[in-house]
Order: structure tokens, then C-alpha cells, then sequence
């Protein structure tokens, strides 16, 4: 086996601990880096909070976890890309990588509105119960 092949297989085969550690600093990167991860990342504690105040049911809890779990996981694969694509056009103009990069915020988009709607769906009765009853 040739030093490249080595040094692929000592990279595809390290433990799992340092796999975990490796997506944990590519989430402490995000965060640093990324302002509209913070924005979901603090919307979601805000629901989380506003789910235990309201008390809401196990259903709504899975409805909120799996709306917030798309949201945040479409953020970062949103992330990832919008980095690949720099890194392979730098700062040239290209039509393609606009594309690529639109089209995977458009998927943060169309998650966010899914994770608004289900929001609403869960939490309104809650604030209708609490201001007009």
C-alpha cells in the first residue's frame, strides 16, 4: 500500500470519539459563523420554553422536535454548501454556484415555513385560551 492509501485509510478509520469530536467542532464553527443558525438555534429554545409554560402534549412535542430538527439540520447542510461552493470558485462570479447556493437557502426557507406553520398550529389555541377565555 502507497503513503496515499495509508493516510486515507488512517482517515476513514479513526475511532468514534474522534468522529463525535470532529462534528462537534464543525457545530461550534457553525455557530461562530453563522448568524442565521443562531437565529433558529435561540427560536428554538424560545419554543422549547414556550412549549414547557403551555405544557404541551406528547404529539405537539413530537411535532415541534421534528419541525425544529429540519430546520436546524437544513441550515447546516445549507452551510456546508454555501463553503464548498466558495471554496471551489473563490471569489469569481459564477452562475452555477449562485444556484447551488440559492437553491439550498431555498430548501431553509421552505423548512422554516413548515416549522412557522406547525408553530402555529400547535401554539395558537394556547395564546387563544390565554388572552380571550
Amino acid at each position: 500500500m502507497d503513503l496515499k492509501n495509508k493516510r486515507a485509510a488512517k482517515w476513514k478509520h479513526h475511532h468514534f470519539w474522534v468522529s463525535f469530536c470532529h462534528a462537534c467542532q464543525g457545530l461550534k464553527t457553525a455557530w461562530k459563523e453563522e448568524r442565521n443558525l443562531r437565529f433558529h438555534s435561540i427560536m428554538t429554545i424560545l419554543v422549547l420554553l414556550a412549549g414547557l409554560v403551555f405544557r404541551v402534549t406528547v404529539m405537539e412535542w413530537l411535532w415541534l422536535g421534528l419541525s425544529i430538527t429540519i430546520v436546524l439540520v437544513c441550515e447546516l447542510i445549507n452551510t456546508a454548501i454555501e463553503n464548498i461552493v466558495d471554496l471551489i470558485v473563490g471569489n469569481q462570479s459564477n452562475k452555477l454556484a449562485k444556484k447551488a447556493k440559492d437553491i439550498a437557502s431555498g430548501a431553509v426557507l421552505v423548512a422554516s415555513l413548515f416549522s412557522l406553520i406547525v408553530g402555529l398550529i400547535i401554539f395558537l389555541p394556547y395564546l387563544w385560551h390565554v388572552f380571550f377565555s
